[in-house]
């Protein structure tokens, strides 16, 4: 087993790499979350411990970045930062797990091995076919979205949003989530970004296939067409 252990602190990086390699884990650290993103896309790990405050971009967008790069590898993060809010918001973007510092070795190793073997087992099975709605489906390995089965050709931004919209078909989706996704790798968004995303993406829409409806104040959602 790979773990990529994103943390700056060198001392508590040598102190985790030395405990787990003795326990048969292979640990590569990185101090800085650009050189672990890179890093992580050269070559996946089997998990990703994850701090959230590192010297150049926040752990959260490191996360973020790395699920709208489809990086699937499951994430548990250890932060000093025990608030609720940054708890939830990191299982929001895509954490699998949550350990605050101090933490124990022999629990951290557990729940590491624990979600290695999940998603050893997930990726086994292969990955779920998802329901079309209004004929459009998206392929949950490639991305690659498809109304009644052809591939749509869009670019990655209104691709990325009506990915987030199909997940919740029929239920809206806020304008500041679907900033988060659609623009993960951007570190500065104009306020209106998203809306510009959206009105190129209602024009490319296949005829007789899903509305995008704009909600004032709350975001927007996919509906069927009458």
């Amino acid at each position: 087993m790979t773990l990529l252990f994103v943390e700056d602190n060198l001392a508590l990086q040598t102190t985790v790499s030395r405990s787990f390699e003795r326990r048969g884990i292979q640990v590569v650290g990185c101090g800085e979350g650009r050189a672990a993103l890179t890093r992580w896309q050269a070559q996946p790990p089997d998990v990703v411990l994850l701090d959230l405050s590192l010297p150049d971009i926040d752990g959260l967008e490191v996360l973020s970045s790395a699920r709208a790069a489809r990086l699937a590898t499951p994430v548990i993060i250890l932060t000093a930062r025990g608030t609720v809010g940054d708890r939830i918001l990191g299982l929001n973007i895509g954490a699998d797990d949550y350990l605050p510092k101090p933490f124990d070795l022999d629990e951290l190793e557990a729940r590491v091995r624990a979600l290695a073997r999940r998603h050893r087992r997930a990726a086994d099975q292969g990955p779920p076919e998802t329901e079309s709605f209004c004929g459009l489906r998206v392929d949950e390995q490639s991305g690659a979205i498809y109304h009644l089965g052809v591939p749509l050709e869009l670019p990655p931004r209104e691709a990325a949003l009506l990915r987030a919209l199909l997940a919740r078909p029929g239920q809206a989706v806020g304008k500041d989530r679907l900033t988060e996704l659609v623009f993960a790798d951007s570190a500065e968004v104009q306020p209106d970004a998203v809306e510009v995303v959206a009105y190129r993406l209602r024009k490319k829409l296949p005829p007789m296939s899903a509305k995008l409806v704009t909600l004032r104040g709350l975001g927007y959602l996919l509906k069927a067409t009458d």
